[in-house]
């Protein structure tokens, strides 16, 4: 029988009955209900307040007071109509979460009386305190001052909780001095570089009309549900986010059952609840399916802009998490909550495009005398091999690194998979010339009653990190607890750079008199020749691709965030971004800092927490079960048995070595202060997380050991499988 706590864990879960939900609306009547979108606004604003923030959204610039005055008022009044009494300006600060300062639309009158009030200036900007959040040393802590600025690109929308309903409008946060301290600024700033220099290249290519350029994200969020009653009592679990210590269960993912098979009834009626709200918020979840492990799932949404798919991406991770809690689950979205099992990440599939192009890294039929295309797709080709290691360093995490270069995420190795079609084109353009494209064919399943159906001209690759799916790349290697803000960041400006160097290539090859044809192909194959190594189609699991990439290809493994961390601070890096207008010097170095000390404090609150469980749960319980053990051998010895004491032995043995450990690595986190942040750093990933495994093996040989109804935790037996 189970120890009692997991008992009454397991007899209230068997109890519990699915959350009851309203019926489902129609779609078109909850659909973007609780956002102020610009058909609402176009029937509540005046018709030139209307067109001048169209035109602001469209083309960029400043919205003038007055028209901000007149959008603050409808705001107001469409929120007030919902219930609302407060207003919140949401921003993203360095720590991959959301932030917000709430204020009431109160405003007392001389008569004692007190109405709702909004203008333009409280709709515009805001000032909530900054000290507290993280800065990199770009501030000193006494200096308070932080600015929030309104983003008029993203759509303001209603927050309801069983509390109230709070207006929520997005912004970007930056510090007194005006360095960017949040994810959206700099995001904001690579979209436009990447337009800047898109447009440029778009123009040589002959197009007279070139509609702004942005990019798309669609993000593919996976995630566990644990119940809560099982969560609530592994400290591991509510402090650090995954199971610290978990004996693998006898079945766990090996026989492929849960992937993409029926959806348990209760989290069914949880993914629906979360779909109800986001898509109140306008938030297009398309998809949702079981996840490879047991009790792991995903949810995607369809393409959207970039900046508006990020802050919708935070949003599906607060929905996730709130809504769990009313179903009784609790949402783990750290990659790696159990060992042995697979992790959860997000891949971002990012593109390009405007509306008088279209989508510029589509292909088409015959790809091979797509010039529009094959420039663009080379300039991602390019940027991939130049700054591999800043894609790598963007979604570096503490978290993170449990899961790249094991054989369920992609290789902590940056390369780009084309696909056999496009390789073939490219190889053929640094060969000579591209004469055509191998066509996918026709799918035939030899039944008659079974369509026929157009196959594609290449296969996917899950294990590479930045792998071309069709009409997009999918950026594989993200986290799934992250903000998909930095990677875009990074993947834009990457962009930008490559164009630009495109379109200055392109430019003095044509002022040699060769045609634009010539031309392009001339720096498509300088583009294949010097960077060329980045592409790769094959196993990126395989130990010969790891020699490969790093003796041959020149390419760099940077195997944990210790490592990838400080790509930040090269001066490449720097000057990539400076140069763009992106990121400042000062404001990478505070990111170098801010992201060095989220590393250190994820592990230090591990091993905190690991020493803990160990004292004041592990070890009591293995003493008692110890106790009751040798109790039980001499009452055999007292009538004569011989007992067999060998498990007695081994369990001794066990726990003194996980004392041993702990320990020492009690000591070893004295030390973890004594440097700066890149000492920090190294001393986590060379000295406390080798510790904390060595601790782990001692206390899950344990766990394996001791009787059930002694054992406090949850076993990943329960937790994975116990709905």
């Amino acid at each position: 029988m189970p120890h009692p706590a997991r008992l009454a864990a397991l007899q209230a879960i068997q109890q519990r009955t699915p959350v009851d939900c309203a019926p489902a609306q129609p779609l078109e009547e909850i659909w973007a209900s609780d956002v102020f979108t610009l058909a609402r606004m176009k029937s509540a604003l005046p018709k030139e307040s209307y067109k001048a923030v169209r035109r602001v959204i469209r083309d960029g610039g400043r919205l003038d007071l007055a028209v901000a005055d007149v959008v603050a008022q409808s705001m107001k009044d469409w929120a007030v109509s919902q219930g609302a009494h407060y207003y919140a300006h949401v921003f993203y600060p360095l720590t991959n979460s959301t932030a917000e300062k709430h204020d009431g639309f109160i405003s007392p009158q001389g008569d004692g009386q007190a109405i709702h009030e909004f203008s333009g200036k409280l709709l515009v900007q805001g000032e909530p305190d900054g000290s507290s959040f993280p800065n990199g040393g770009i501030r000193s802590t006494f200096e308070a001052r932080g600015y929030t600025a309104w983003d008029i690109t993203s759509p303001a929308y209603l927050m309801r909780t069983p509390n109230g309903v709070t207006l929520c409008i997005p912004t970007v946060f930056v510090s007194w001095t005006g360095e960017a301290l949040d994810k959206k600024t700099p995001l904001l700033r690579s979209n436009a570089a990447m337009n800047r220099q898109a447009k440029r290249l778009l123009h040589l290519l002959g197009n007279d009309e070139v509609a702004p350029v942005n990019s798309s994200c669609g993000a593919e969020q996976e995630y566990f549900l644990v119940d809560t009653q099982f969560a609530t009592l592994r400290p591991d679990l509510l402090l650090a986010g995954r199971t610290l210590f978990g004996a693998a269960s006898p079945k766990g993912q090996q026989f492929d059952d849960h992937y993409f098979g029926a959806i348990p009834e209760r989290v069914q009626v949880f993914m629906q609840d979360v779909e109800s709200q986001l898509y109140r918020l306008r938030i297009p979840a398309k998809t949702r399916h079981n996840e490879v492990a047991p009790g792991q799932f995903e949810i995607a949404p369809v393409h959207e802009a970039a900046n508006v798919a990020t802050d919708h991406q935070q949003l599906i991770m607060t929905t996730l998490r709130s809504t769990a809690k009313r179903h009784g689950f609790t949402c783990l979205l750290h990659e790696k909550p159990f060992a042995g099992i697979n992790g959860s990440g997000k891949h971002v599939n990012w593109s390009v495009g405007n509306s008088t192009q279209g989508n510029l890294l589509d292909p088409g039929r015959t790809p091979h005398d797509n010039l529009q295309f094959l420039l663009f797709c080379a300039a991602v080709i390019r940027g991939v091999h130049c700054h591999g290691p800043l894609l790598r360093a963007v979604v570096a995490t503490a978290g993170n690194d449990h899961r790249l270069g094991a054989n369920e995420a992609p290789p902590a190795i940056i390369s780009v998979y084309l696909g056999q079609q496009l390789e073939q084109v490219f190889q053929q353009i640094q060969r000579g010339e591209a004469t055509g494209s191998s066509n996918g064919g026709v799918m035939r399943l030899g039944v008659d009653t079974l369509p026929e159906f157009p196959k594609d001209a290449g296969d996917r690759n899950r294990t590479s990190p930045f792998a071309f799916t069709g009409n997009r790349f999918e950026f594989r290697a993200v986290g799934s607890g992250q903000s998909v803000a930095g990677p875009l960041v990074a993947m834009n400006t990457v962009m930008a750079d490559s164009l630009e160097w495109i379109s200055d290539r392109l430019e003095a090859e044509m002022g040699t008199g060769q045609s634009l044809e010539q031309s392009a192909a001339s720096v498509i194959r300088q583009i294949m020749n010097q960077h060329g190594a980045a592409v790769f189609g094959g196993d990126g699991y395989s130990d010969a691709w790891h020699r490969e990439a790093t003796d041959d290809r020149g390419l760099e493994n940077l195997r944990n965030t210790a490592e990838a961390l400080p790509v930040l601070r090269r001066e490449e890096v720097r000057s990539l971004f400076q140069r763009h207008g992106v990121i400042s010097p000062v404001e990478m170095e505070s990111r170098y800092e801010v992201y060095g000390e989220q590393y250190t404090l994820a592990i230090e609150v591990e091993a905190k927490v690991a020493l803990s469980m160990v004292r004041t749960q592990i070890s009591p319980a293995v003493q008692n079960h110890l106790s009751a053990l040798a109790s039980s051998l001499q009452q055999q010895q007292s009538i004569g048995l011989q007992p067999e004491t060998r498990v007695l032995h081994q369990i001794a043995e066990l726990h003194g070595r996980m004392d041993d450990h702990a320990t020492a690595l009690a000591g070893e986190l004295h030390q973890l202060h004594n440097g700066d942040t890149a000492a920090a750093m190294t001393h986590c990933a060379d000295v406390l997380l080798p510790r904390l495994q060595q601790i782990r093996e001692t206390v899950d040989a344990l766990e394996n050991l001791v009787d059930d109804d002694r054992w406090p935790l949850p076993s990943y037996r329960e937790m994975l499988f116990v709905r």
